[in-house]
């Protein structure tokens, strides 16, 4: 559903509710929500962690506050804190104000803060999945949170109410998906439910943290579409807390920017775009890839967040700011949230008018630091410059991997032993290469074959045809002991770092476990592990830690660490990024540029972030229900693109730059990806294309040359006409 549509549906039917649209307010009058000098603090072995540290923020009617800031600066926490839902036991503190009109929520009895949550303030949480009982039918689910503040309401008229509310967020057939479970949702689709539980009694607040996180572009973008909706409809204030500055940049009026469980900066969107006021907000506009352009290199932050238990008496960023030089005021005096000359905002720094003079600040481009200190050790930068993306690698000799016509098909039964009644058609026909030393990312929405066609490299998937060879080796025939050498040169990075490392083994003996599989002596795999940990960044010192030790950022150099162990030609790499801050993001990317550069390796980078991609990648494929449709260099891809599907899913992604976003117009992709069960006839994409045709479901179209890339649609030629993308 595109986002005109969505809106059509959402007015029609606050229309039949017989509800009238609340004016917002924009923060003018008293704000819905007050937080004033809230403090939590927990109690560890390791002494006392102040998670928030006298943190405070109004939230007006009918506007979108944005809380941002690294994983650990207090975002979630302060939010849970101040609605009463942290009951861990090492809790120790929560005190300061945290007033809904006048009534300190942190002041009322269980049973009266209860009544108000859910009905004055609703929160949507970021994995929806996981916050929706699975053995209730989800409109059950919805009518709960209504009569639960409104014991007069009817079961009937309840039923009537949940239907309108999915059908105002955007879930076809609301009328038969009420009756459905949360496992026959989509993970958008449950968001969408989240979000009309959360709206259901038309709360004055509405918190959503992380609701984007692990969503495509196509159904982030149908989210925030839902969430801004929502807020304009009902008239509440938003709480919006993320860690994706283009989400902010595109939904937000305000933000507040949080470090070390304080708030550094804060103001409107536009101010705190185009000039922040603090080296840490600019310092995250610089790490952040852009989908408009390619930085040859990415500029991290460096070091690592304050440790809690110690904070520094001067400012908490004073060890990773490139203003503060060793100043003795950044080291010696923790800095007050001040406010600005022009009253647009406020930012805790003693020297605001450098860090918004900063090169590169507040163009959204990366730029270099001369005097930026050195990364601590914990996270080494290695100085190679890597290779420029967007330029395709030289094809020379048979390439580190090619793949022809593979297929892949999942049997569907109705029982453990029963023969398989249909067939999931996973991947369908593929055929890619990659040369040495060259990247080809592999985007496309949740369920289009690209973690499958991924494994099917290394053969942890079966394939049902088709080749994949590995320097010329075919992995589909390969015995046990051609497959174990095979996977010495090809090696794959998963998503989640630590559920792909054993918690109960030292890092170091993760990293060594493909050395102790070639039969290596002890010495030898403790020498080579120590050199792989001074090659990706990590402190040689730190082999004997576990993984629970280490940051996600960490982490995931110690997979890539492991990977490498067994030199590599092939790395493929399954998300490696997505649940990282875009500091610690802009440290891996880097890392992988030069370990690309060092040794020649070819990289299968999988990610639903196009952004990442065209930093890292030289070439790209866009794949749709188990098929490419287009592919080709990256720039032709993104400059370019000649498949609706291709133009829809770069027209999702959010624009890191709130200056005139009112004016942007995007054609964002509706609807869900079919079931590869039973895929369209024709062309797959037919269903949700923009300009489908007959034709499109008589004849499939082929992958052909067009425009110096391959696009398999009838159209191609005439695409760029036809479907545009964004207009300013």
């Amino acid at each position: 559903m595109s986002g005109g549509a969505l809106e059509g549906v959402v007015r029609d039917a606050i229309a039949r509710s017989g509800t009238t649209p609340v004016v917002p307010d924009r923060g003018t009058g008293q704000p819905v929500l007050s937080v004033r000098n809230l403090v939590v603090e927990f109690s560890t072995p390791a002494g006392v962690v102040r998670a928030v540290d006298g943190m405070s923020y109004d939230v007006y009617g009918g506007e979108t506050l944005s809380v941002v800031g690294e994983t650990g600066s207090g975002k979630s926490v302060s939010v849970l804190a101040a609605l009463g839902l942290l009951q861990t036991a090492n809790l120790r503190r929560v005190s300061g104000e945290v007033m809904l009109a006048d009534v300190d929520l942190l002041s009322l009895p269980e049973a009266e803060l209860r009544r108000r949550l859910g009905r004055d303030v609703a929160m949507v949480f970021q994995d929806a999945i996981s916050a929706l009982n699975p053995v209730q039918r989800v409109g059950d689910q919805i009518a709960e949170a209504l009569r639960v503040h409104d014991r007069a309401l009817s079961a009937n008229a309840a039923r009537d109410r949940v239907v309108e509310l999915l059908e105002m967020v955007g879930v076809p057939h609301p009328r038969a998906r009420y009756d459905q479970y949360p496992h026959q949702f989509s993970g958008g689709m449950c968001q969408r439910v989240m979000i009309a539980m959360a709206i259901a009694n038309r709360p004055k607040v509405l918190i959503a943290d992380e609701p984007t996180t692990a969503l495509d572009v196509s159904v982030q973008a149908q989210i925030l579409d839902v969430l801004r909706l929502a807020r304009e409809e009902t008239g509440a204030g938003v709480v919006l807390i993320t860690h994706d500055l283009g989400v902010v940049a595109e939904t937000a009026d305000r933000v507040a920017v949080t470090y070390g469980g304080r708030i550094v900066e804060t103001g409107d969107v536009t101010s705190v775009f185009t000039r922040p006021r603090h080296p840490y907000t600019a310092a995250l506009m610089r790490a952040l890839p852009r989908l408009d352009s390619t930085a040859e290199r990415l500029l991290p932050i460096p070091g690592q967040p304050p440790d809690l238990t110690e904070m520094p008496p001067g400012c908490a960023f004073a060890p990773r700011c490139p203003t503060a030089h060793g100043r003795s005021a950044c080291l010696q005096t923790r800095p007050e949230l001040r406010a600005d000359d022009a009253g647009t905002g406020a930012s805790a720094c003693h020297f605001p008018d450098e860090a918004a003079a900063r090169p590169g600040t507040g163009d959204g481009a990366p730029a270099p630091s001369s005097d930026a200190p050195a990364p601590s050790s914990d996270a080494v930068e290695p100085v190679a410059t890597p290779a420029g993306a967007g330029e395709a690698a030289p094809e020379s000799g048979v390439p580190v991997l090619e793949v022809r016509d593979a297929a892949s098909r999942f049997p569907v039964r109705s029982g453990v032993f029963a023969r398989a009644t249909a067939w999931v058609h996973a991947v369908d026909g593929v055929s890619l290469r990659i040369p040495a030393g060259g990247t080809l990312g592999l985007v496309g929405e949740s369920g289009c074959g690209k973690t499958t066609l991924a494994r099917l490299v290394l053969r942890l998937v079966d394939p049902t045809g088709g080749q994949v060879l590995v320097e010329g080796d075919d992995v589909g025939r390969a015995g046990r002991a051609g497959l174990r050498r095979i996977r010495r040169r090809a090696q794959m990075v998963f998503q989640d770092p630590y559920a792909s490392l054993n918690p109960r083994l030292t890092v170091g003996d993760n990293v060594a476990e493909p050395l102790r599989l070639q039969r290596l002596p002890r010495a030898r795999r403790r020498e080579d592990v120590r050199e792989l940990f001074s090659r990706v960044g990590l402190r040689p010192e730190h082999v004997d830690r576990f993984p629970a030790e280490f940051s996600g950022g960490q982490r995931q150099r110690v997979a890539i660490a492991r990977a490498l162990a067994s030199q590599p030609r092939l790395l493929i790499l399954d998300e490696p990024v997505s649940a990282l801050d875009v500091s610690v993001q802009a440290q891996v990317l880097n890392l992988l540029a030069d370990l690309q550069r060092e040794s020649g390796m070819a990289y299968l980078f999988v990610s639903h972030d196009l952004s990442v991609i065209r930093q890292v990648a030289d070439q790209v494929a866009v794949m749709y229900l188990g098929k490419i449709v287009e592919s080709g260099p990256v720039t032709r891809v993104y400059d370019d693109p000649r498949h609706p599907y291709t133009r829809s899913l770069l027209a999702s992604v959010p624009v890191p730059d709130p200056v005139g976003r009112e004016n942007r117009r995007r054609v964002p992709l509706g609807g869900d990806v079919p079931s590869p069960v039973n895929p369209p006839s024709g062309c797959r994409f037919r269903t949700r294309c923009p300009i489908a045709t007959a034709r499109c479901a008589e004849e499939e179209p082929l992958l052909r040359p067009v425009a110096g890339g391959h696009t398999a649609c009838h159209f191609a030629d005439e695409v760029p006409d036809l479907v545009p993308q964004v207009t300013a």
